[in-house]
């Protein structure tokens, strides 16, 4: 399986930020031109982007729409967005925007039928983001519990026909700490061979390297964000991890 590199860009008040453990009382910003930091990371070689609406992740329906679609229009390579994409309506309309390919998480938690139509109408284009906490899942912007375990949505994430699953545990999430690689391994087996996405903890250059490791079981990337920006993982060598 092809491995990844997918720079995160998340999206506040206009701004790009990044939280810790997903905690918005703990943001720090990294620029205040998200399209701009696109191209950048674009230009630089990425071959995917991941961009995440943390306001409308918060508010259940997405908030951050047009700057979402100047980032699409501004590169020439794919994007998947995340965050409020919760009916059918909120997904056809970032898709339409331009992005590449829609992440639901809640949705997929809370109502896989719907999920599994929305999969049906746009094949290949809808992923499913698991965050979890001690291997629960959250949902609604991580600010809610779910009785599901984080293996068990990504067993019904290949039943529902998602495209990709996205896993973040959320409390390596922005610490720098180094992703969940055993979790994120048993959601990949789970998966039963739906691509499987790391994020969350990647703080240096040989998380990358363990995460890319993980190819042959299922793992087909791992996002990056704090790390690229603060330069504690130059693109250029994440980059050439990539298969």
């Amino acid at each position: 399986m092809s491995f990844t590199i997918y720079p995160a860009i998340d999206l506040r008040g206009g701004r790009c930020v990044r939280l810790t453990e997903g905690d918005f009382g703990r943001e720090t910003v990294y620029g205040d031109d998200p399209v701009a930091v696109a191209r950048r990371w674009a230009d630089a070689g990425a071959r995917w982007l991941h961009v995440v609406d943390l306001d409308g992740a918060r508010a259940g329906r997405p908030v951050q729409a047009e700057l979402v679609a100047a980032i699409c229009a501004a590169v020439a390579i794919p994007v998947q967005v995340g965050g409020g994409l919760r009916d059918e309506e909120a997904v056809a309309d970032v898709l339409g925007r331009g992005a590449a390919r829609a992440v639901v998480g809640t949705l997929a938690a809370r109502e896989p039928a719907r999920c599994r139509a929305l999969c049906a109408a746009h094949p290949g284009r809808v992923a499913v983001g698991i965050d979890a906490r001690d291997g629960l899942v959250r949902v609604a912007g991580w600010l809610e519990g779910e009785a599901l375990r984080a293996v068990n949505l990504a067993a019904q994430a290949a039943d529902l026909g998602a495209a990709a699953v996205i896993y973040t545990d959320i409390g390596r999430d922005g610490t720098g700490q180094g992703p969940d690689l055993g979790g994120t391994a048993a959601v990949a087996r789970a998966a039963r061979g739906v691509p499987v996405i790391a994020s969350g903890g990647v703080g240096a250059l040989a998380h990358v390297q363990a995460a890319a490791a993980l190819a042959a079981a299922g793992v087909a990337g791992v996002i990056v964000g704090r790390a690229l920006y603060t330069g504690a993982v130059p693109l250029a060598d994440a980059l050439a991890l990539e298969v």
